[in-house]
């Protein structure tokens, strides 16, 4: 059982998107409590923070004051925006604060570059010292330790059972399960991604419970350096998302030729698993399309600085430009999951990026 000695750690989530919503609701299952400071956004937010049993702070001065981590899950070009937020409300905290409270552990998961992690963690470096000082008289800053991360797979969703299933934990409810059980009742009752993180701290290190929250999140160091993480993820969504960026384009250039349903019937005939893929991922990219701008770029300069592919960005650069087009020049951008109605088959997104195409060239002539 987890010990009842230290409570288990407050965690903080900015923002409360799909993933920070699944994240919350798997880490309040099993006994987490999670905050976050919906301040400046919509009411979907709002309402999706709140349906997650998510607590709801005035602003961020409370969120790291009631937290032990904080978790940045936002687009890619939020994430240094969300990291000068978090050291804003630590600077207004300290003022106030004489003798500060345990280290805060921020935890970067955002789909960006090495250099650009790097360039995060480097805001936070200033506090990290602080543990060097810690015997220095006179008030000093909270100490921050950096977790550079990622996310592997799609937002944790509990699993139904089957109906004639014997129940993992009859007995007992899912905070009370056992640290050493705890990583097989959750392969059998969520599915979740994965969460790598590396450098010098990782989530099992943090007091209150760290183990417990690592096999939660289902999260493992893959390098002592920031940065390996965060490459990580560059490397296999350069594979995962590039293949919906050239599956789009290919989709869509099949239909101005007017073999959309021959490509689809060879694909389907000599390469099934690649073509169920392909639907899967062009069918569900519409919504995050907007969100993998940036990305794009992210692998780009990965691909450029740590892999030495100098020339167009491995071609990441024409995959930004396409989901560009998708969000803002298609009637694509306007979709939501959970809430949509254009884009829902391969012909349609195949059909609008073609518009969207059209239109781009009208406004360059």
């Amino acid at each position: 059982m987890a010990s009842a000695a230290r409570p288990l750690v407050k965690i903080g989530i900015l923002s409360i998107g799909d993933m920070g919503a699944g994240l919350a609701r798997l880490l309040g299952a099993h006994g987490f409590a999670v905050a976050t400071n919906c301040g400046g956004r919509g009411p979907d937010t709002v309402a999706r923070a709140r349906a997650a049993g998510v607590e709801l702070l005035a602003d961020d001065r409370a969120l790291v004051r009631a937290c032990g981590l904080v978790l940045s899950v936002v687009p890619p070009r939020d994430a240094h925006a969300i990291a000068r937020r978090v050291l804003a409300a630590l600077d207004a905290e300290d003022a106030e604060t004489p003798s500060p409270p345990e280290p805060l552990y921020f935890a970067d998961l955002n789909a960006v570059a090495p250099s650009t992690v790097r360039d995060i963690a480097a805001l936070f470096a200033p506090r990290a010292a602080a543990a060097v000082a810690a015997e220095a008289p006179g008030p000093r800053p909270r100490e921050v330790r950096f977790v550079d991360g990622c996310i592997l797979g799609l937002p944790p969703a509990p699993k139904t059972p089957a109906p004639d299933a014997p129940s993992s934990s009859s007995s007992s409810s899912p905070s009370s399960v056992a640290d050493d059980d705890l990583a097989a009742v959750l392969e059998q009752t969520w599915t979740r991604p994965r969460i790598p993180t590396s450098g010098p701290w990782g989530l099992a290190s943090i007091a209150g419970h760290g183990p417990r929250l690592a096999a939660v999140l289902a999260s493992s160091a893959v390098g002592a350096d920031v940065g390996a993480a965060s490459g990580l993820k560059m490397c296999f969504a350069a594979v995962s998302k590039g293949f919906i960026a050239l599956a789009t384009q290919s989709f869509a250039t099949a239909r101005a030729l007017g073999v959309l349903p021959a490509l689809e019937a060879e694909l389907a005939a000599v390469l099934p698993h690649h073509h169920a893929a392909a639907v899967r991922g062009v069918v569900a990219m519409p919504p995050k399309a907007y969100r993998w701008v940036a990305e794009m770029r992210e692998i780009a300069r990965t691909l450029a600085d740590d892999g030495g592919f100098q020339v167009g960005g491995g071609g990441f650069d024409a995959a930004a430009e396409l989901f560009r087009l998708v969000a803002e020049d298609t009637v694509l951008g306007q979709e939501k999951i959970g809430k949509r109605s254009r884009g829902t088959t391969v012909e349609d997104v195949a059909a609008a990026v073609v518009e969207g195409v059209a239109k781009k060239r009208k406004k360059e002539e």
